[in-house]
């Protein structure tokens, strides 16, 4: 997540910086040709043109708004996950006790027992984290070679490069117990199994009278809410803005930017003798802002793909993690994630 104010205008021309180097060449070409050869029949009025960019506007307008739909429901989502999680942690404290049971239990096993839950709530939120970092099919780095290549260069600038040290720290067998690993190791959806566990615990420990009905039933809400919060995590993640919408816009831009240089030669060689010349930097300013609203549309519109556009998942994780630990007057806890280059992650 980019969190300075403004992106300065560097940033911006540097994103798109590559395109450059097809862009200018082809416009310079076509209005070259245009100039030299004479080539009248090449002249592309400028009506039917600003029409064809007053459509292609509007279809990238609404890719923007899907993929910033897209990027508003996750972090809405991650909300939920950072307040049911810190509701979870007052929970267990709360309610898991000896309120209902005639032997009471040690107060050090009680600790265990609320440090076990709370750890291991940590751990899902961890696990949750890396699975849906897993790529798809669809994202960038899983595109040819060149397109994988740029993806994998923003990936370590701009995402998951930057905390890279920070996510080696993160140890499960710190938060989960040797059985508990054992048990989620061959699963294929970690996260899940995880939240199983955590089920499975807390009927146990209604069965022993630590918790009463009213209080296992709250508990085991909070528990699938956290399932409902992960089904729609993996909802975004795995099924992506339809491709056609995706694919549609890409062409239009494309089509709109080869007809261009036609149109604005044709126009600016009315005005003067080097008319056609001057035409140059503005069909390629016009190009080029049509460019940067695809780009930014095409790398907004999966929020779990490990770019600078991301949900910052790893600090939500750390906050949950401090909050959580804080309770249960842990040691040794970790500071928050800080923003690097400007993008938190």
């Amino acid at each position: 997540m980019f969190v300075n104010k403004n992106i300065r205008f560097k940033g911006i021309v540097s994103f798109t910086a590559a395109h450059f180097f097809w862009l200018i060449p082809w416009v310079s070409i076509v209005t070259a040709v245009y100039e030299y050869k004479h080539w009248r029949w090449m002249a592309f009025p400028w009506l039917p043109m600003s029409v064809i960019g007053t459509a292609v506007a509007f279809y990238i307008g609404f890719k923007n708004n899907q993929a910033y739909d897209r990027i508003w429901e996750a972090r809405k989502i991650w909300g939920s996950i950072v307040n049911s999680s810190r509701s979870w942690g007052t929970s267990v404290r709360s309610y898991v006790g000896n309120q209902f049971r005639q032997k009471t239990e040690d107060e050090n096993e009680l600790e265990k027992i609320h440090r076990r839950l709370i750890y291991r709530h940590i751990a899902w939120l961890y696990t949750l984290r890396e699975q849906l970092l897993v790529p798809t099919s669809w994202e960038h780095i899983s595109q040819n070679s060149h397109i994988a290549q740029v993806a994998a260069r923003r990936q370590k600038r701009y995402g998951l490069g930057l905390i890279e040290e920070e996510v080696k720290k993160v140890k499960m067998d710190k938060f989960l117990s040797h059985r508990d690993l054992e048990h989620i190791e061959p699963m294929s959806n970690k996260a899940t199994q995880l939240i199983d566990l955590q089920s499975q615990e807390l009927m146990k420990l209604r069965e022993v009278d630590l918790v009463d009905d009213f209080r296992h039933i709250e508990l085991q809400k909070i528990q699938s809410d956290f399932l409902i919060f992960q089904g729609q995590c993996e909802r975004i993640k795995k099924f992506p803005l339809p491709r056609q919408y995706a694919s549609a816009s890409f062409v239009f831009v494309g089509i709109f930017i080869f007809l261009l240089p036609f149109s604005m030669a044709y126009e600016f060689s009315g005005i003067s003798p080097y008319g056609a010349w001057i035409s140059i930097p503005f069909s390629v300013m016009i190009a080029w802002a049509f460019l940067v609203m695809e780009l930014i549309a095409d790398y907004s519109e999966n929020p779990f793909e490990g770019l600078g556009n991301d949900i910052p998942m790893f600090s939500l994780c750390r906050t949950i993690e401090i909050d959580l630990r804080e309770m249960i007057a842990d040691d040794d806890i970790p500071k928050p994630v800080e923003a690097v280059n400007g993008v938190l992650m």
